[in-house]
């Protein structure tokens, strides 16, 4: 009798608490956009001036599960190129945490588009997904573009931790993006969760892991192991620049690297020295655009200031580590 009641009571906190980590899978806090946008300017990756000079049109966009995202379009070059960049935040942020990102598209005549995801910042939604739901957004998004500029645009996607995984997870499921920029992504949802709950609770994947799951499924619709960047891998025709920070103890460089290995699209990776989560870009502003502009070069998509193509401008180091 005591056996059983002390198993009913064990089996009663283990339901409970893999339902409390489900909501916090779920509806993970997010930051108040004006917090957001208070950040970068404080941090200096963007300035105010910077920012009001833009010629931003705000709009919304039709999500395929009902609710609006919201988002931003800044041309560039007055709108008169097709080349368009979608641009994916993190979790917990939104929009204004990608527009120090921004900039290095514009000078290099690539429009940028801003949305905010599902349940953060100003777009609806229920449940955060990380890329379960969020890859069909984005998938709206570059249909936006493409209505606009027609078939010919060119329309590449970067995206930075659960964008950067929501950008890999559409481009296995879409062939349209001309080149993916993931930067900082997890290699898969369930060793994501496993890492972050041996380092912020000191407890093991099993049991919990497993029935936190199957509360997502009954929630939200899917379950962990569904959420695999590195497991899609292998569909992804785009080519991926993936970058990461070499001391990222949020999603460890590792995850990157395990990517790399599953891709078998054009592909190159840049490890950046000293950078933490999401900070390879602020450790290393140079190094970065010089990643980028090899990356863009090996594509064809660098331009002068003329417009034209930049010849020789990749030394495209395919396959650098």
């Amino acid at each position: 009798m005591i056996w059983a009641l002390a198993g009913t009571t064990a089996a009663a906190a283990l339901l409970a608490a893999s339902y409390y980590f489900s909501e916090r899978v779920l509806r993970i806090p997010t930051h108040k956009t004006e917090a957001i946008l208070a950040y970068e300017l404080e941090r200096g990756s963007v300035t105010r001036e910077r920012l009001d000079a833009l010629p931003k049109e705000e709009f919304a966009i039709d999500s395929p599960f009902g609710y609006k995202l919201h988002a931003w379009f800044v041309p560039a070059d007055g709108g008169k190129t097709g080349r368009t960049v979608a641009f994916v935040h993190g979790v917990t942020s939104s929009s204004y945490g990608m527009v120090k990102y921004a900039d290095l598209f514009l000078r290099r005549g690539f429009n940028v588009v801003l949305y905010d995801h599902r349940r953060h910042g100003r777009s609806g939604g229920d449940f955060t997904t990380y890329g379960y739901y969020e890859k069909r957004d984005l998938a709206a998004v570059v249909d936006w573009a493409y209505d606009r500029f027609g078939r010919d645009a060119v329309v590449g996607v970067f995206g930075e931790s659960m964008g950067a995984a929501t950008a890999l997870q559409f481009a296995a499921m879409d062939r349209r993006p001309a080149f993916v920029v993931a930067d900082c992504p997890y290699s898969d949802l369930t060793e994501q969760l496993a890492y972050r709950l041996k380092a912020e609770f000191r407890l093991p994947r099993f049991p919990l892991l497993p029935i936190t799951s199957l509360w997502c499924k009954l929630r939200a619709g899917f379950f962990f192991r569904e959420v695999s960047p590195a497991r899609d891998g292998a569909a992804i025709a785009a080519p991926v620049l993936l970058i990461h920070g070499r001391e990222d103890d949020y999603v460890p460089p590792w995850m990157s690297e395990t990517v790399y290995e599953r891709l078998t699209c054009p592909k190159s990776m840049y490890l950046a020295p000293g950078a933490a989560h999401a900070e390879s870009w602020a450790r290393g502003r140079e190094s970065y655009e010089r990643e980028l502009d090899a990356f863009l070069g090996s594509l064809g998509l660098l331009r002068d200031e003329a417009g034209d193509p930049v010849e020789g401008a990749s030394e495209a180091r395919p396959g650098r580590r």
